[in-house]
């Protein structure tokens, strides 16, 4: 096989990674934790900064204060009191230089040149003013005051200026004292939070080893004392989960019983017919049995079909066979009267369908619904005498859509309607075959459809001989916009 030939191979689908609650606890915890560690010590740096400054800016203002008492003292020789100051203790902490008196009109009267000028110019006003520059490739801090020698003088500008190196210094010290602590905690933190939260999902691994250690069979309700308040609800869910299981798993039990009861009769028969055919050596005996076993055949199988039509109505539900689908109901209900009416004209009975023209439009799945209307046009052919009367009617009601089923046969007796529906009832007195599974199956496939069921005396039939029954299944109509299936196969035309 060459490449073209070969069938398309589709990669096999990738299977999606199981979440994990207690990794994803950790994740939030921990993320937050680890991204602002580092804005911790962005904060901490420019905290360290200021507080490492403020000394260093009152050192500075009280040297600016001194070096204007010098001046103020001879401002005549303002030269030679800034030499008298290049060995008084200014020096170990000032750069030489560092220091500049300037003329009103910008001059350079004593000092370092190379000290810019404040920009903006300050007031002139006996307040000292602090800033930053940069000179050559120092980072300087300047302390700047306007002087007045003398009244009537001129004023002199003072400028002293120091590195901030000892201020960085200062503030990396700050920050070792702080984040140093913070390389050990950290880690500590998040080993703590490691084994807080291990301890924490104690109580759920409890849980779930308790669960694991139940019986394949045990469904009674988990005991929520020992379970955290957080998953209460989880559990509560569970328990309902639970009891669910329990009535469907007895449902299920008690539908095989009664199947297998049923079921026994009409074996035990066939095996009683064929044994009697066995050993009949008349033709005409053995033909009796032959049509006996074929009838008993055909009773069992539909007994079959309708075990199976419920099984499949309770098992797979609304949901698994698409009742969320816009059908228009007239579809399925004509399907049902087309497929039924030759057994309906077979007895001889009159067989009438009335549907109005517009779409009757419902959330439902359609084979159940055919399902539905065959059951109740079934039951209403069985037990209508020949020649009777049979009618399917279709019509709008308020808030939802009406199917009514109606037959002029021998009908149920007031006591007997709300048993009908019982798996495996049947009416006694009928002399009439059947398996008691019809309205269990209408009602089931009634329920799932969110519809009601009424069952009542056929109002035609007042006076006459048979009171006749008509049963009404009515269904809630959901508004929407799209088009329902294009009916097919109407009947009658």
């Amino acid at each position: 096989m060459n490449a073209n030939t070969a069938p398309n191979r589709q990669p096999p689908l990738r299977r999606k990674r199981q979440r994990s609650l207690f990794g994803e606890i950790l994740d939030w915890m921990l993320v937050p934790l680890l991204l602002v560690w580092p804005l911790s010590i962005g904060i901490t740096f420019l905290v360290a900064q200021t507080v490492a400054s403020k000394p260093f800016d009152r050192v500075l203002t009280h040297r600016v204060t001194r070096i204007a008492d010098l001046v103020r003292t001879d401002p005549a020789d303002v030269a030679g009191q800034l030499r008298m100051l290049r060995d008084s203790d200014l020096r170990t902490d000032t750069k030489p230089g560092l220091i500049q008196v300037r003329a009103a009109d910008g001059r350079i009267i004593a000092g370092d040149p190379s000290l810019p000028p404040p920009s903006p110019e300050p007031a002139r006003n006996a307040k000292i003013h602090l800033r930053d520059a940069t000179v050559g490739d120092n980072s300087l801090r300047i302390g700047s005051l306007w002087l007045w020698p003398s009244v009537g003088a001129p004023p002199m500008l003072i400028q002293v200026a120091e590195t901030r190196a000892q201020r960085w210094a200062l503030a990396r010290d700050i920050m070792r004292g702080v984040i140093l602590p913070q390389f050990v905690l950290v880690p500590i933190s998040i080993l703590l939070v490691w084994f807080g939260l291990g301890q924490g999902i104690i109580p759920i691994d409890d849980l779930q080893a308790r669960i694991r250690r139940r019986r394949p069979d045990d469904l009674s309700p988990i005991d929520q004392r020992d379970a955290p308040e957080e998953i209460a609800p989880l559990v509560d869910s569970i328990n309902g989960l639970l009891g669910r299981l329990e009535h469907s798993i007895q449902t299920q039990k008690r539908f095989i019983a009664d199947a297998a009861h049923q079921l026994k009769t009409p074996l035990a028969g066939l095996r009683m017919q064929s044994e009697l055919a066995q050993r009949e050596t008349d033709p005409e005996q053995f033909h009796l049995h032959l049509r006996q076993i074929a009838i008993s055949v055909n009773r069992t199988t539909r007994l079959v079909n309708q075990l199976l039509a419920l099984a499949r109505a309770e098992n797979q539900g609304i949901a698994a066979q698409g009742a969320d689908r816009l059908l228009d109901l007239r579809q399925p209900v004509r399907d049902a009267v087309q497929d039924l009416a030759p057994l309906a004209l077979g007895k001889g009975q009159e067989l009438e369908f009335d549907a109005p023209e517009t779409p009757l439009r419902i959330s439902g799945n359609a084979l159940l619904l055919q399902e539905l209307t065959k059951n109740l046009l079934d039951n209403a052919i069985v037990y209508t005498p020949r020649g009777g009367s049979l009618a399917v009617r279709l019509r709008i009601v308020p808030g939802g859509v009406e199917l009514a089923v109606e037959d002029s046969g021998l009908g149920i007796a007031a006591a007997d309607r709300e048993l009908v529906f019982e798996p495996f009832y049947r009416v006694l007195g009928t002399g009439i075959d059947g398996s008691g599974l019809g309205l269990s199956i209408v009602q089931e496939i009634a329920r799932q459809h969110g519809a009601t069921i009424e069952i009542g005396a056929n109002p035609a039939c007042e006076g006459k001989d048979m009171p006749g029954l008509v049963v009404r299944v009515r269904f809630d109509t959901t508004a929407s916009d799209r088009t329902p299936e294009p009916a097919r196969n109407a009947w009658p035309p």
